[in-house]
């Protein structure tokens, strides 16, 4: 079951969110967060697969300080439009949609994870290490392919967190991950051998790496259900 909610964040700012639910008790709760393309079908098709699975998953529209509605595709204007957007977005303001997400899934009395990709995969990140200053004290975190993330590897995590990233990945370089290693080796961070960014996206041909994308997400459901079921 699938409903869009209306939040708002404690700046007073009115956001969407795309929340998935199980068909049973929910194990745990999600907050997910999205790409630069928006809470578009991909994201959706995601939150549905982790509900599937027993998770209650929030999906905060971070683009809605913007732009309402923005649903992008992957290339052509679409991929352009999402580049214009994303110069938009400020870590501050989208962790303070996140909060907002998370608070509806607080209500599930479970357990929460942060779940992001790409941009949102920084912000999980960012979740993990700024985000008591928001009262978020998720169970983990876990980020696909955090581009930027080698600027913040200083910053400590107050969860445990799980870092996917592909060794083809333009957008964040061997000396990024390697930062991330040395400051928290701690954090478990895996290397997809070949796999690029967005590797994930099945619905994406020039950047879906199927054999990565199957045994990232099994990684990522099992450190969900140690951590948050």
């Amino acid at each position: 079951m699938s409903e869009w909610l209306k939040l708002e964040a404690a700046d007073g700012h009115e956001l969407s969110a795309y929340v998935a639910r199980p068909s049973g008790e929910a194990i745990g709760a999600l907050v997910l967060v999205q790409e630069i393309f928006g809470v578009n079908a991909h994201i959706r098709s995601v939150a549905d697969g982790y509900a599937r699975d027993g998770f209650v998953v929030v999906a905060p529209a971070l683009f809605d300080r913007y732009e309402r509605g923005v649903e992008l595709k992957y290339e052509g204007e679409d991929a352009k439009k999402a580049g214009e957007l994303w110069k938009k977005l400020r870590h501050d303001t989208a962790l303070l949609d996140i909060a907002a997400a998370y608070e509806v899934a607080k209500t599930t009395g479970k357990g929460i994870g942060v779940l992001g990709f790409c941009f949102g995969g920084l912000m999980s990140w960012l979740t993990a290490t700024r985000g008591e200053t928001l009262k978020m004290q998720p169970s983990c975190c876990v980020g696909y392919y955090p581009g930027g993330i080698g600027q913040f590897a200083k910053e400590e995590p107050s969860c445990p967190v799980m870092l996917h990233i592909g060794s083809a990945d333009s957008h964040i370089g061997s000396d990024q991950i390697e930062a991330v290693r040395a400051a928290h080796p701690e954090v478990e961070v895996f290397v997809y051998d070949g796999a690029g960014h967005g590797f994930n996206r099945d619905v994406d041909p020039n950047s879906y790496n199927p054999k990565s994308a199957v045994l990232a997400r099994k990684r990522t459901l099992d450190f969900l259900k140690t951590h948050v079921a």
